[in-house]
């Protein structure tokens, strides 16, 4: 008799398409492939807003709670992080395998350690990027401390951690010491719908894509746009994505004159489009402070654009920039982003467009096919 499919339970309370973001595109992508491995149930929040339980392909989801928004103004919601967290003890009686979980916003974790525990299963959590305790600080002010304790704790908590790029990896090992089991799996792109992407007819100077929120830093990019169009350089941005800060980069954009030149796309849900509206710029535009990995510079490459990132310490992104010999980073400033910009767009256009087959083969390296092979081998050994 031929024993049965494993059965793979993956928890996050944020999925595709409902919400947009590298962690969801992961969750995509791997969850559809790892039914290769398994039979792939996703346990997260009612966002469909229909029966607690669909199947989508392969995938089966499971709403554990209702949908709380994820935000407070623009930062985490922590009655939505603990609501979720404590919904998390429905897995108790749930059957599984092997057992995932995303590493934000921390507190589902605690659940998940005793659910594992009494299901005797192994814990592996995904950890996308680590805080630490100064940027809590900083985020946080006195209370930073607090939150700084749950996520060293919470890093102590999984049997196995996944981390989503060598740098969060060197991160974590310091704080966890050598004995720490950290398996490396990044984020991957999908060379093959990049490539048969078409550019857009509608052309813009440069384009940026990203969550709306603070540390993704659109209003030092905004900030930049108006000192190149003072200096008599009217360049074009297309900002695509959504988010708290939505309506402050609107009233931005209106108070800096740039209304004109920038296009704001709140309405993108296909992969195809995307692409499409990535490969009709000259420059992918790059500003972020805080970036786990950075999939979206990735797929900026493979499309053919030159990125300007920037040199913040919290931006994992600049690692991925620079192995770009036509990509630049700069210092996270706006004049520094104006400088970076003017240099990418006055470089000739020859200069500025390649392809994964060319200068970017190493791009060929982040398949998700190879990743989830990396983190099925995390979840089934």
């Amino acid at each position: 008799m031929q024993d049965p499919r494993p059965v793979i339970a993956m928890v996050t309370d944020a999925i595709y398409p409902y919400h947009h973001g590298g962690k969801e595109m992961r969750y995509h992508e791997l969850s559809r492939r790892l039914s290769n491995y398994g039979d792939v149930h996703i346990y997260t929040m009612n966002w469909w807003g229909g029966p607690r339980v669909r199947s989508d392909d392969a995938v089966t989801f499971h709403a554990i709670s209702p949908f709380r928004p994820l935000y407070c103004a623009d930062r985490r919601s922590v009655s939505q992080a603990i609501f979720f967290a404590l919904a998390c003890v429905r897995l108790l009686w749930c059957k599984f395998d092997a057992l995932e979980a995303d590493h934000m916003p921390y507190f589902q974790i605690f659940v998940l350690r005793v659910v594992a525990t009494l299901k005797r299963k192994r814990l592996v959590v995904t950890w996308h990027e680590v805080w630490g305790k100064a940027y809590w600080r900083e985020y946080l002010g006195r209370a930073g401390r607090m939150a700084w304790l749950i996520e060293w704790t919470a890093m102590r908590l999984p049997d196995q951690i996944i981390a989503a790029s060598p740098q969060t990896a060197e991160r974590l090992q310091a704080i966890l010491g050598p004995r720490a089991v950290i398996t490396v799996a990044p984020n991957g792109i999908d060379l093959d719908a990049i490539q048969a992407a078409c550019p857009g007819a509608a052309t813009t100077d440069l384009v940026v894509v990203g969550r709306l929120i603070s540390n993704k830093r659109i209003d030092m990019l905004l900030d930049a746009m108006a000192l190149l169009h003072a200096e008599g350089m009217p360049v074009t941005c297309r900002i695509i994505g959504d988010g708290p800060e939505r309506a402050a980069l609107h009233a931005q954009t209106e108070s800096l004159g740039l209304q004109d030149a920038v296009e704001f796309r709140h309405d993108v849900q296909e992969q195809k489009e995307l692409y499409s509206l990535v490969k009709s710029a000259r420059v992918f535009a790059f500003p972020s402070a805080r970036e786990g990995f950075g999939i979206a510079v990735l797929e900026a490459l493979a499309c053919g654009l030159p990125v300007l990132a920037t040199s913040a310490p919290d931006n994992l992104a600049q690692h991925l920039v620079a192995r770009s010999s036509r990509s630049v980073i700069c210092a996270p400033s706006a004049p520094a982003f104006a400088d970076g910009l003017r240099r990418l767009l006055d470089m000739p256009a020859a200069q500025c467009t390649s392809d994964a087959n060319g200068e970017e083969v190493w791009l060929t390296d982040y398949t998700w096919a190879a990743m989830t092979k990396q983190v099925a081998e995390a979840l089934l050994t």
